[in-house]
């Protein structure tokens, strides 16, 4: 399916200032968050981190792309990560020359890289070797061919080797925690040549190879845009006795559309508010209906858009989306891999401009987009929820002795015209006010606390606001690139000392914008 094209004309035509329509901005009553420390929910579900997700496997050789990803793993404390193109010809795995030779040296120094800084691959089976592909179509300015092969039997031999390999370099404890996802998004032509039985047929010959090696690899897909082929899936898999131990599947919030192989394609945020976490659900569902209800559910692609150039993923308004879809997600899935952690991302071939509104969390300079505070704000969450009845907000205790509060507001202030993504959110979208919030702790323990303020929101932390104000430069000097981070370095607001009685009560008020989002920590002096 292609995406629903805007009139970019149009859009130009409607530059207008933009008009909440989910909540009234002025009169609010003020919001009261309140948290008992005797009240646990129980352990955070930290299904924001377990992965994310990068381009394609030959963008891991790069020294930028692992130093990126070794900051976002140290600071959102990501665990797994999935990426495109582990078999395409530029890692060299395959040849046949009357005799299949199998080559794993790239393979082996990009996953090296990743056990050396704490992660684990969540493996995407694709695309085709040229030497054991069908046909010529490709996609992408890297090519990654997309035909079925040529014979099943060498491709299960294939798999079966590969597994057997890391198997042997890695451990086989270590196997047993990844996972092994067959292909990505064969239901758009772009990136399946082939029809949903040959799909099927792919999907089987690949779960029995993986299988053959350990009965405990898990093995899953059918890693679908927007949801699709879940009950079909299913179906086969259970009717054919196909080995599955998880659905992946992708959603993104706009209005309509899959895929953007050249980047040009005009996209509308969509208003619809239980986008993303409505399709999570939705499939939690479908598989509970199934007769394997108790399947896992990985979302192994989402974000706010499915074009790497849609200045949504640039613009401050990403972190509260980001923490509006996660928090409403609730445990309908066992990850949520944000696509993707850096703007090296090379689809549509390297991009010119320093923000572009590629997909990253942080862009081509390291520079950490307002969307990478999100992640980084939830991974200082401890490790137990309180209860809460604010669905904005998580209040957290760690075994310290601490206590950490994120709230936000999340407001879609996108306007329902014929407007545009790459229009709207290219400008200065200055937030208004919006809530007043009361943060009430009570059964907090006697003693002093070094509380912190942190935020993300417009012109707090949102380097795409200072890149504009540079002019928006395609190019970045070092002096801008020094003075974009210098602007925008996440470190806390407000830093205080605070005592808490015998009554161990703690209140604070604070102000909110649309589309902030606030930490607050509390760390016990020992």
């Amino acid at each position: 399916m292609k995406p629903k094209l805007y009139s970019l004309a149009l859009g130009l035509a409607a530059c207008f200032a933009a008009v909440d329509f989910s909540r009234a901005a002025t009169n609010e009553t003020a919001r009261v968050i309140s948290a008992d420390l005797q009240q646990a929910n129980g352990p955070l579900n930290t299904m924001f981190k377990f992965c994310v997700g990068a381009g394609r496997a030959n963008e891991g050789l790069r020294a930028d792309w692992q130093r990126q990803l070794t900051i976002a793993h140290q600071e959102c404390g990501f665990q797994y990560i999935r990426m495109h193109g582990l078999f395409t010809d530029d890692m060299g795995v395959y040849r046949d020359y009357g005799q299949p030779e199998y080559n794993w040296q790239y393979i082996d120094e990009l996953y090296d890289f990743l056990h050396s800084i704490g992660m684990k691959p969540f493996v995407e089976l694709g695309f085709m070797p040229g030497g054991l592909a069908s046909g010529s179509k490709t996609i992408f300015w890297w090519k990654g061919n997309v035909t079925p092969p040529r014979d099943m039997h060498k491709w299960a031999d294939f798999i079966r080797a590969f597994v057997v390999h890391e198997r042997e370099r890695y451990g086989d404890a270590e196997v047993r925690t990844w996972y092994f996802e067959v292909w990505n998004e064969p239901n758009l032509d772009g990136f399946w040549a082939g029809t949903q039985q040959q799909y099927f047929d792919l999907y089987a010959a690949t779960a029995r190879a993986i299988k053959s090696v350990s009965p405990d690899y898990k093995v899953g897909g059918p890693g679908t845009a927007g949801c699709g082929w879940i009950n079909e899936f299913l179906h086969f898999c259970e009717t054919n006795h196909a080995p599955v131990d998880f659905v992946s599947t992708h959603t993104y919030g706009v209005e309509s559309g899959y895929l953007d192989e050249t980047a040009t394609h005009g996209t509308a945020l969509s208003r619809n508010p239980n986008s993303i976490f409505g399709d999570v659900k939705r499939v939690r569902q479908q598989i509970a209906e199934s007769p394997m209800p108790k399947l896992e559910l990985h979302f192994t692609e989402w974000s706010s858009s499915y074009t790497p150039a849609d200045p949504m993923h640039d613009s401050y308004h990403s972190a509260a989306y980001i923490l509006d879809k996660l928090k409403h997600c609730g445990d309908a899935a066992q990850s949520m891999s944000y696509w993707t952690f850096t703007d090296i991302f090379e689809e549509s071939a390297p991009r010119w401009e320093a923000f572009h509104g590629g997909f990253g969390l942080m862009n081509y300079q390291d520079i950490k987009k307002s969307a990478y505070y999100a992640y980084q704000f939830l991974n200082r969450l401890g490790a137990t929820e309180l209860k809460n009845s604010d669905p904005s907000s998580w209040i957290c205790a760690d075994t310290e002795g601490g206590v950490q509060a994120l709230v936000w507001d999340f407001t879609n202030t996108f306007p329902r015209t014929n407007m545009i993504n790459q229009v709207y959110f290219k400008r200065d979208l200055p937030s208004q006010p919006k809530d007043k919030v009361t943060l009430h702790l009570s059964h907090v323990p006697k003693g002093k606390y070094i509380v912190e303020t942190y935020k993300v929101g417009y012109r707090v932390n949102d380097a795409y606001a200072t890149y504009r104000d540079l002019g928006a430069p395609n190019q970045l000097t070092k002096a801008q690139v020094a003075e974009i981070k210098s602007k925008n370095t996440g470190t806390p607001l407000e830093t205080k000392t605070v005592k808490i009685g015998g009554d161990g009560k703690f209140e604070q008020q604070f102000n909110l914008r649309e589309n902030d989002a606030v930490l607050i920590t509390f760390k016990l002096q020992k």
